[in-house]
């Protein structure tokens, strides 16, 4: 397991929070650290694999991610 930050882009309200979470509670393995509405980040945990799982739920839900480095 490894903590990762994403950023998502469209992610500026409060309803947009709760999407996300949403789309990220689905991908089996993951763990929400923290999520930063302000900068548009949230932090999991989760094994490599996830990462891109993870991005690909938040495509399915409108939401365009990228990890950070």
């Amino acid at each position: 397991m490894a903590e990762f930050t994403l950023h998502i882009d469209g992610m500026h309200c409060g309803s947009c929070v709760r999407h996300v979470m949403q789309a990220l509670a689905a991908t089996e393995g993951l763990k929400i650290e923290e999520v930063r509405i302000g900068v548009a980040r949230v932090t999991c945990i989760a094994g490599p694999e996830s990462v891109n799982q993870a991005i690909d739920a938040l495509a399915k839900a409108g939401y365009t991610a990228r990890l950070e480095q």
